[in-house]
């Protein structure tokens, strides 16, 4: 199973978006993960679809947009738009969550469902068939460089036996915590993609060695 790094820029210097994102392309990463909060849905406030445009113009990479605000409904759009490859919305912010992850795919993206640590992954069994991503928050969402909650892991398993069961090809994420020292074991857990962003941004040797870092930890 291969397994994808998507490095978070929600820890990245914003006034140098672009060699940011061009330092992880070139230490080997998959994906560009894309944090936005509200100040609502989590006490904290990022980015926006403006950010999102900037990040499309930076890199051909697929932007990995995760959305966590309130009615994300309102702004699918705007985010899709702007570049989004994937938008992934959270459980606890949809009323109906179906129809969110329908309107993701009829909008040219592909659609995810993340969960907070504390959310039964039995609340999204049912929405499983519809979804080209599941992201298992390991986190309590809304700050980077935040440890990994070690209760996650065993979360990890059982939504990967989901997976399986339903006969999904979705990727199973992972976000919050992850670093060379615990990424092995998540990926072990089942999971396919790494979001990482202090250990990418805030690593000795710059961000690309931060992206070498966790690929050769995936790698052991």
């Amino acid at each position: 199973m291969t397994v994808k790094i998507a490095p978070s820029i929600l820890s990245c210097d914003f006034s140098r978006l672009g060699e940011e994102i061009s330092a992880v392309e070139a230490g080997g990463a998959d994906w560009i993960h894309v944090d936005v909060m509200d100040g609502h849905f989590v006490p904290n406030i990022t980015i926006g679809p403006v950010i999102v445009e900037g990040a499309r113009r930076a890199t051909g990479l697929p932007l990995d947009v995760h959305l966590m605000i309130e009615d994300p409904d309102r702004y699918l759009d705007a985010f899709v738009g702007a570049g989004a490859d994937m938008v992934t919305v959270h459980q606890e912010a949809c009323r109906h969550l179906h129809r969110t992850l329908e309107r993701i795919r009829e909008l040219g993206a592909r659609a995810g469902v993340a969960v907070n640590p504390a959310t039964s992954l039995e609340s999204i069994r049912n929405v499983l068939p519809n979804v080209d991503l599941l992201l298992v928050m390991s986190v309590d969402p809304g700050f980077g460089g935040q440890s990994y909650i070690p209760g996650s892991t065993s979360k990890l398993c059982a939504a990967r036996s989901m997976l399986d069961e339903v006969g999904s090809a979705a990727e199973l994420e992972v976000d919050g915590g992850v670093t060379a020292g615990n990424a092995h074991e998540v990926a072990g857990a089942g999971a396919t993609v790494l979001v990482a962003g202090s250990a990418v941004y805030r690593h000795a040797g710059g961000a690309a060695e931060g992206v070498r870092a966790l690929r050769e930890s995936v790698s052991v």
